[in-house]
């Protein structure tokens, strides 16, 4: 007898106390852009639970946690000037792209700047963080697995 599978919700993931609802309806459904990368019925969350770890970062979740059967998710997060996202280690893996002003990621022990339509594709268990030193606001598309692990969070 095959064992169910329970997927454990990644910190980027946890909206409030209510966890993506598991129930997959396959509804299709259409975000209209509405300009400076906000689209129709998709909401600014925070990036995860209070931290001191990050800083100055919202996402806004496209496709995910809303009854898909798709297989990944697809997000944008937004880091204001002097912002980043925690460091972190995990099992999943992620695709970023750039997609307004730019910012640097760091991967392993390598930092790369990040311009318009860099990607970077982050592999499992790598060390990460996204990080803006600019003065521009740092927009980018991540794309990750629907079912993912909880990221470990390390100290810088």
């Amino acid at each position: 007898m095959a064992k169910k599978r329970t997927a454990e919700i990644s910190m980027c993931e946890i909206r409030g106390k209510n966890p993506p609802d598991e129930k997959r309806s396959g509804k299709t459904y259409f975000h209209k852009h509405k300009g400076d990368f906000r689209w129709s019925g998709v909401k600014d969350e925070p990036y995860k639970d209070k931290g001191t770890e990050w800083s100055n970062i919202i996402r806004r979740v496209l496709i995910g946690g809303r009854g898909e059967t798709a297989k990944f998710h697809v997000r944008y997060f937004e880091i204001a000037p002097k912002g980043n996202s925690s460091l972190e280690l995990h099992r999943h893996e992620h695709v970023v792209i750039c997609v307004k002003g730019s910012g640097v990621v760091l991967t392993g022990r390598k930092k790369r700047a990040m311009g318009f339509m860099d990607t970077v594709y982050i592999s499992p268990n790598t060390v990460h963080q996204l990080s803006n030193p600019h003065q521009e606001p740092f927009g980018f598309l991540c794309i990750v697995n629907s079912r993912r692990d909880r990221p470990r969070v390390l100290q810088q």
